[in-house]
């Protein structure tokens, strides 16, 4: 069986982080589907999806972290192209990935106990974004 769904939020932007984990083992639990895999997608290119402890000092470390390997005070050929200031965002973006599949057994997502569903926001200002889920199982 497949189920498809999606979540919708806004962002404030510039490194805004989201957990978004109680939101899918919801849409996990409500799909009926009892096990298998969720696949997580989001449809932009300045932002992306990964796992983390959701705490207070990772939700400074990793805008810090993605500052000093890929500063947004550069040049980047996009800007260029665009002249829209968020090049960065998109090689950020590319350098995390727009996805992440997450087994579920018996209704509860198979995830370690710190680990939590993030959603990154990349880019230079604040926007509406959603993410797609794709339940898959039996």
């Amino acid at each position: 069986m497949v189920k498809t769904d999606e979540i919708r939020f806004k962002t404030r932007g510039n490194g805004h982080i989201i957990n978004l984990t109680d939101d899918i083992r919801e849409k996990v639990t409500d799909s009926g589907i009892e096990s298998g895999t969720v696949t997580v997608f989001t449809p932009s290119a300045t932002s992306g999806l990964t796992t983390v402890e959701y705490e207070p000092g990772l939700l400074k470390d990793l805008p810090e972290f993605f500052e000093k390997i890929l500063p947004s005070d550069v040049p980047y050929h996009h800007d260029m192209t665009w002249h829209d200031g968020n090049g960065f965002s998109h090689v950020r973006s590319a350098l995390i990935g727009p996805d992440i599949t997450v087994p579920f057994v018996n209704g509860e997502l198979q995830l370690g106990t710190w680990q939590n569903i993030v959603f990154l926001d990349f880019d230079n200002r604040s926007r509406s974004r959603r993410v797609v889920l794709q339940i898959i199982g039996e």
